[in-house]
């Protein structure tokens, strides 16, 4: 453990959660500022051209929500 941050563990639970929305919402602001590896970009070109030469080919967010609540529900 950092013990310059040795105080945050002191918290309590709701603090600490109140803490880490406040960083998410702080790196938000500045997510322009982080740099995207060229494989995701390739990745969601590569995705975005199948879907528009095959529509079909794709699943919907439905069918894919339902397979993750019924394989780790």
């Amino acid at each position: 453990m950092n013990f310059e941050f040795a105080p945050l563990f002191e918290l309590s639970c709701a603090e600490r959660i109140q803490l880490a929305e406040d960083l998410w919402d702080s790196i938000a602001k500045e997510a322009d500022q982080i740099p995207v590896p060229d494989w995701q970009i390739e990745e969601v070109e590569r995705i975005r051209i199948k879907a528009e030469q095959d529509p079909g080919s794709l699943e919907s967010w439905d069918s894919v929500r339902d397979w993750i609540i019924k394989n780790h529900g």
